[in-house]
């Protein structure tokens, strides 16, 4: 199957060489480009795009005025955020608005192919680079003191951990370790006691925090 993708970004050659990489997938082609929220929104329609690369910084409609205006209009497609190094604090308001992922506009080929699945699963994959930058921004999760006390994991809830926050499937995960897909059900909702969260994209987050992935 071929997942359409729109490119919302001020800056031409960002687009272009978000695009060319693209191109180099058969599973991906590009659908619209745009150069702000406002054109994203009116070639929303046309296109029907199943995952948008999201610039935050951006003349006339920012990215997340574009996000909270899908929001608003109920439209569920998946966003990825492009950013930068200097916007932690946009980062976290866009994780807010249920981003799908965040991608450096420098990032590498596969980095940039996995988190596309991942958002058209409907998952949400943060790489460690960018959960340190939200770390750093936060601080602190908002998760009970509990949360943060030191947990302890058996191996297999380890190797669970670490395969979601690769932003592997449960099935890939179950076939991998050779335990039935309900096996791993079971680990992940250990791994949520533990960790104080309820959710994987937080679970790896607070495993990241503390150094366990």
């Amino acid at each position: 199957m071929i997942y359409k993708i729109m490119i919302v970004d001020d800056h031409f050659y960002i687009r272009e060489g978000i695009k060319l990489i693209l191109e180099t997938n058969e599973s991906f082609v590009v659908a619209a480009e745009a150069s702000n929220g406002i054109e994203a929104l009116e070639l929303l329609e046309s296109t029907k795009p199943d995952v948008i690369l999201m610039d935050l910084n951006m003349p006339k409609m920012s990215g997340l005025d574009t996000m909270h205006e899908l929001k608003s209009r109920r439209i569920d497609i998946p966003v990825i955020i492009l950013t930068t190094y200097n916007e932690d604090e946009l980062m976290l308001q866009g994780l807010e608005l249920g981003a799908k992922g965040y991608l450096l506009k420098d990032t590498g080929r596969e980095v940039l192919f996995r988190t596309l699945e991942s958002a058209i699963r409907g998952e949400t994959l943060l790489q460690p680079e960018i959960l340190t930058k939200v770390f750093e921004a936060k601080q602190k999760l908002a998760t009970p003191a509990k949360a943060r006390e030191s947990a302890q994991l058996s191996e297999k809830e380890r190797l669970v951990l670490q395969a979601i926050a690769q932003g592997f499937r449960n099935k890939d995960i179950a076939a991998d370790l050779g335990i039935s897909e309900r096996t791993v059900k079971a680990y992940l909702t250990g791994l949520y006691n533990k960790l104080g969260v309820d959710s994987r994209t937080q679970a790896v987050a607070v495993a990241t925090e503390r150094g366990l992935v």
